[in-house]
């Protein structure tokens, strides 16, 4: 493998494309510690660094590892590359639904084209939203403990919040298309990932400090836990690996057709079903949902906000059990609107095709659907277990959550996802250069 990287500096297009994604990722990183004007940084880290030493994985801690780190520093880029992410999914779910955005997708280039201009407005729009409640919730001095976060509150630093944080979100949208464009990989999920990455430092530096010894001589983490932690890390990412790229493949054989004096079709082939269709983004639907009542009650301060973001905190069994059927029902939801198996079965009808012993038509597509719901269950119920991971580890190791987010989680999965993506691209140029690729035997297989 370590030759197969070697060998990506030796074509002179993949090595150009591999160093203009670098230097993307580089001016991202840059832009993390660019700081909103009007804010005061030092109160702003005290307020962080009061929730990462505690373990309850509050919104905050995670809102911040999604973003790189900037929110905790309030940094041009603190909103990150999300509104885009959800932007795209509400783009995605409105083509399916309706009819005028589902004939303009079929309509190939051009049609993207305008769809992709619509998802930028509509980042756009939720970017102001965003970042105007944003400013809105630095200026309560209640909702950071009573640290006065805003030197000078008011509609002036609410409207420099609002076009700094909005213009920032617009250039990572406008990088990640330039590395999908000219670099390797999807930009977007690069830009997430890097993110993600880049406070793995600072967990290195926690697990560090729990190592040591304290004031009585012990320390709060014992050498043979981390083992143990990392020995479960590593069978998480291979779980995740083998589920990513699991396949369930469903036989298709195409008639043999006469056009003249021409002879079409007679072969075999096969429909690949993916376990995990969704992958991380019924894990962002059921988080979006599951810390709506948290998030509003640190924006009103009313007692029933208050009571209900109680009643729904981490840590109490109806919390997980909410968590893990939303995950479920967007396993599902987001598969039923990806893969459609009428559109299948008449594509496969249509060019002669057939699943030995069903026959075309209707009961094609009912098998499909039979086949599609068992395996989506398999698929949606890991993807449940990755998300609950991280409490489970602060729960059993008594360590804070950007530690254990590394351990399992959302984390590990789009990392580990967005690199098998990547390597897979790579080694495709590699592959049609005549050089090895990352496999002896095989291929990777990416998440699409």
């Amino acid at each position: 493998m370590l030759a197969s990287f070697a060998n990506c500096f030796k074509i002179p297009e993949l090595k150009k494309k591999i160093l203009f994604t670098l230097g993307i990722i580089a001016v991202y990183r840059v832009g993390c510690y660019i700081p909103t004007p009007g804010v005061n940084g030092a109160m702003l880290a005290e307020f962080f660094e009061r929730i990462n030493s505690t373990s309850d994985g509050s919104i905050f801690g995670i809102m911040n590892m999604f973003s790189g780190g900037a929110l905790e520093k309030l940094t041009v880029f603190s909103l990150g590359i999300m509104p885009y992410i959800s932007s795209s999914i509400i783009m995605q779910l409105l083509t399916a639904v309706i009819p005028a955005l589902e004939k303009l997708a079929k309509e190939g280039q051009t049609g993207y084209q305008k769809i992709n201009q619509y998802t930028r407005y509509g980042t756009l729009a939720l970017g102001l939203v965003q970042s105007f409640f944003i400013a809105l919730w630095l200026e309560s001095p209640a909702a950071f403990q009573g640290l006065q976060i805003v030197n000078s509150p008011g509609w002036m630093f609410r409207i420099v919040t609002v076009v700094t944080l909005s213009c920032g979100t617009m250039l990572l949208m406008w990088l990640g298309e330039q590395i999908q464009e000219h670099g390797i990989g999807n930009g977007i999920s690069l830009i997430i990932t890097a993110g993600i990455i880049s406070a793995a430092p600072t967990a290195i530096r926690t697990l560090a400090l729990l190592l040591s010894p304290q004031s009585g001589g012990t320390s709060q983490l014992q050498p043979l836990t981390l083992l143990i932690m990392i020995a479960f890390l590593i069978g998480v990412i291979i779980a995740i690996t083998l589920i990513t790229q699991a396949q369930r493949k469903i036989p298709v054989q195409y008639a043999r057709r006469i056009v003249g004096r021409k002879v079409y079709g007679g072969q075999s082939s096969y429909i690949p079903l993916k376990v995990d269709t969704s992958g991380v983004i019924a894990i962002i639907f059921a988080q979006s949902i599951i810390l709506f009542p948290a998030t509003l009650a640190s924006f009103i301060p009313n007692q029933a906000f208050q009571n209900m973001a109680g009643f729904m905190s981490r840590g109490g069994w109806l919390y997980y059990t909410i968590y893990a059927f939303l995950i479920v029902f967007f396993c599902y939801f987001y598969t039923a609107i990806v893969f459609n198996p009428v559109d299948v079965a008449d594509n496969m009808k249509k060019h002669g095709g057939f699943i030995p012993g069903v026959r075309p038509g209707t009961q094609t597509a009912d098998y499909l659907d039979f086949v599609m719901t068992r395996i989506t269950l398999a698929g949606a119920l890991f993807i449940c277990i990755i998300a609950i991971m991280p409490d489970a580890i602060m729960a059993s190791f008594k360590v804070p959550y950007l530690v254990a987010s590394f351990f399992g989680g959302t984390g590990v999965l789009i990392i580990v996802g967005v690199m098998l993506d990547t390597m897979k691209q790579i080694e495709s140029h590699l592959v049609m250069r005549h050089y090895d690729g990352f496999m002896k035997s095989g291929q990777l297989k990416g998440r699409r």
